[in-house]
């Protein structure tokens, strides 16, 4: 029984690296970011697991902040993406207030690990691809909020969120608009993309695309406006598995202006 954890983590960690560090997939990830991220520019990746995506925003010239509280990912990550001078790593998770959390880990499934309890509760019976998932780990981890890591780092230009039903959780710890942001959603728990879109137009005047998995390529040729977005959600998502939804600002509200 003791080998049983170091085993089906390591197939955990083998799988995610064949995924997400597979040849090709960072050029094609630097030219999806291309339009987003500008050389200089500060992004955040907040739930960075090995840092795919971190090193595509480096790559294209950004200075990164990488959020990733999972301990065994942390030291991937550093080893990873650690060398890079323009890269502060961060062993933390994001929500919507300071403090701490507990973190249910998948050791088989590390990349849905997540802080979202009635979401890992729920998730299995909407969503057949997490019916054998099992979180059978639990670890207390600091939390931080994207005002916090603005206050001390700045403000940034993209803010990629994926982290298993706590991205409205994350954004409501945001009290500025910021011109890009991305948000993972979920068959089963599309109520939580729902949900960052309603948080989003309180601070700015958005519009949405979605990328379909692990894609990179936009799915409308048209940005969407917040309702026609939301009643696509509520529709379904075309029945897709999951996928990214990306936000772009048009412009800041007025009061939001004057606040700052």
């Amino acid at each position: 029984m003791p080998l049983v954890t170091p085993l089906r983590r390591g197939y955990g960690l083998a799988r995610s690296l064949l995924v997400y560090w597979r040849p090709g997939r960072q050029r094609a990830l630097r030219r999806l970011y291309a339009d987003f991220i500008d050389p200089g520019d500060l992004v955040f990746d907040i739930g960075a697991h090995l840092g795919d995506r971190t090193a595509a925003f480096a790559g294209l010239g950004a200075r990164v902040v990488a959020l990733e509280p999972q301990p065994a990912l942390y030291r991937w990550l550093t080893r990873l993406v650690g060398r890079h001078a323009t890269v502060t790593l961060l062993p933390v998770a994001a929500g919507a207030h300071p403090g701490e959390a507990e973190l249910a880990i998948s050791r088989a499934t590390p990349t849905v690990s997540t802080l979202a309890h009635g979401w890992r509760q729920a998730i299995g019976e909407r969503n057949p691809g997490f019916r054998q998932v099992r979180w059978e780990e639990r670890l207390r981890v600091p939390v931080t909020t994207l005002d916090a890591l603005i206050a001390e780092h700045g403000v940034p230009r993209f803010c990629k969120i994926d982290v298993e039903g706590f991205e409205a959780e994350v954004l409501a710890g945001l009290s500025q608009p910021l011109a890009g942001v991305s948000v993972e959603f979920v068959a089963g728990a599309l109520e939580v993309a729902d949900a960052c879109v309603a948080r989003l137009a309180t601070l700015g005047d958005y519009r949405y695309n979605a990328i379909a998995g692990e894609g990179r390529r936009l799915r409308w040729p048209d940005w969407r406006s917040p309702a026609a977005t939301r009643a696509w959600l509520a529709s379904g998502a075309d029945g897709l598995a999951s996928g990214d939804l990306y936000a772009r600002l048009d412009s800041p509200h007025p009061r939001r202006q004057t606040d700052a």
